[in-house]
């Protein structure tokens, strides 16, 4: 496990534990298009849909949940919003990480795929569009998700929201990257430039992602597996 080297501490409250050098998510144009591509207000309700859609709000409130590639923190507080108290965050991005607005967490600048936590210490573990961003696939979400199972409890849950290549994600992006939509449109437009700066690593996981699909439903028992228009969206048990 990778040891904590310094601590920042943010204006709210929260400390960030740095157990790596921060690493923007892709680069800084991505990220200030990430930033443009949904208000803090618009994603954390983004962020209550899906946890309701998957059921996660149902969970005991005790439980001890860890965001993985977190970015900015909304999806913390959307656990916050639905009453849960034991709350952290992982990101590479320090910069991101900075604009958690949440209530006082620990959060952590760290890989996934070498996570600083105890064996069987979290209920759950979410990730919310980050496995698309790893380099070598499937063997780094492999890791990723050989990290998950140790850091679960017995009986824990991986829920994982992802792009998923469907009909409907291409026709997406063919209309974000006509010009006269991107200038009418500023989401299409971020959406857009978000696409360009890690099509490399989405391409890889558009292709990859099927069989990766496959492979994390046989080692976590599925409790919900379900494609959307566009989206990805699995909650399996360890």
């Amino acid at each position: 496990m990778n040891k904590i080297f310094k601590t920042t501490h943010l204006s709210n409250g929260s400390t960030v534990c740095h157990c790596t050098e921060s690493v923007v998510s892709c680069d800084p144009i991505w990220e200030a298009a990430y930033e443009r591509f949904e208000t803090t207000d618009e994603e954390v309700q983004k962020f209550l849909d899906r946890l309701r859609y998957m059921k996660l709000d149902r969970l005991d409130k005790a439980s001890s949940i860890l965001e993985i590639f977190c970015g900015r923190g909304n999806g913390i507080v959307a656990f916050e919003r639905l009453g849960f108290h034991d709350v952290e965050g992982v990101d590479l991005s320090f910069p991101l990480l900075e604009k958690y607005s949440g209530l006082p967490r620990n959060l952590y600048v760290a890989d996934c795929r070498q996570m600083p936590f105890d064996d069987h210490s979290k209920d759950l573990i979410i990730v919310q569009g980050g496995l698309h961003h790893l380099p070598l696939l499937p063997s780094d979400v492999e890791q990723t998700c050989y990290e998950v199972k140790r850091v679960l409890k017995p009986g824990g849950r991986f829920a994982i929201v992802e792009p998923y290549p469907t009909i409907c994600l291409p026709w997406i992006h063919f209309v974000s990257e006509l010009s006269m939509v991107r200038c009418c449109l500023p989401k299409l437009d971020a959406l857009a430039v978000m696409t360009e700066r890690e099509r490399t690593t989405y391409q890889n996981w558009m292709k990859e992602s099927p069989g990766i699909r496959q492979s994390i439903k046989q080692g976590f028992k599925p409790i919900v597996d379900k494609v959307t228009w566009t989206k990805w969206m699995f909650v399996g048990m360890a």
